[in-house]
């Protein structure tokens, strides 16, 4: 078992990959056999694979807030006249879509949350699209994903109402960006650079639902999360490194998670969901 990041680089590089370490540590606490845990990874693979689906084809929140954004972008793409390149906007369109069908009250795979089920699924579709990744590789993807958002859940916190939405969808986006790293063939400890770039960078991030729901501006936010995986991802490769510990960075989100005001954590308290605009069509939407 591994309860830190540092660990969990060790262990990795004992095993060969941080992905057969996570696989190793779920057959000792589970009691399940390999086949078993690669099937059940198997069966999230196609829910997330057919919520990126629903969600391009066009949908529609049941508040109506929401919906439709992910066929814009990929109108958008098609035209192919767009500014930051279709990989990463591939993984923004699919990122959107996954949330919005979560909007909809539609099946989606949480990973880690509901909340942020976008980033995880739409960086993994997208970079499986553009380098035709194997069915092995997805499942290394989401091991590896599964791995780091482990350790942040038991150091820190993966709740927008725990730790605002640094430790929501910044823990989508640090599992997201490890897992870029490593089916590029980055090392464990590359991985944990982009885990520990991700989070300071998301650091700080309220958690400001509008009417309460993870809808405005969560739909967009793991949009951007999407982004920041592979930009992180692409820093971790290139062999920048964190000047802090990833640990250490873990422990820092959790400490500004505990000293957030209870306001910026899913409460719909403050932030963007007390705004003019928020509390009317808060009103709106509860009047009916």
């Amino acid at each position: 078992m591994f309860h830190s990041i540092e660990e969990l680089v060790q262990l990795s590089n004992q095993l060969g990959s941080v992905s057969e370490a996570m696989i190793q540590v779920e057959m000792e606490t589970s009691g399940q056999d390999r086949q078993v845990i690669l099937n059940h990874m198997k069966n999230n693979l196609a829910v997330m694979k057919q919520s990126v689906d629903e969600g391009i084809a066009g949908v529609e929140s049941v508040t109506k807030l929401t919906g439709g954004d992910a066929k814009r972008m990929d109108d958008y793409l098609n035209k192919g006249q767009t500014l930051s390149g279709p990989t990463l906007l591939k993984a923004v369109r699919n990122a959107i879509a996954v949330n919005e069908v979560n909007a909809k009250m539609g099946l989606i795979c949480a990973n880690p949350t509901a909340g942020s089920a976008g980033v995880v699924a739409g960086v993994l579709t997208s970079i499986t699209e553009t380098r035709a990744l194997s069915l092995e590789q997805q499942l290394e993807f989401l091991f590896t994903a599964g791995a780091f958002g482990l350790v942040i859940a038991n150091n820190a916190s993966i709740s927008g109402a725990a730790g605002g939405c640094q430790a929501e969808i910044g823990s989508s986006s640090a599992m997201a960006s490890a897992a870029l790293v490593a089916i590029s063939g980055g090392s464990p400890d590359a991985s944990a650079q982009a885990v520990a770039i991700t989070l300071k960078n998301m650091m700080g991030l309220i958690c400001d639902p509008v009417a309460g729901l993870v809808e405005v501006p969560c739909v967009k936010r793991n949009a951007l999360g999407a982004s920041q995986a592979y930009i992180s991802a692409d820093m971790a490769l290139a062999s920048i490194c964190s000047v802090i510990p990833p640990d250490e960075v873990v422990a820092a989100m959790y400490k500004v998670g505990v000293q957030m005001p209870s306001s910026f954590k899913e409460t719909a308290e403050g932030g963007l969901a007390d705004t003019p605009t928020a509390r009317r069509l808060e009103k709106e939407i509860f009047s009916t």
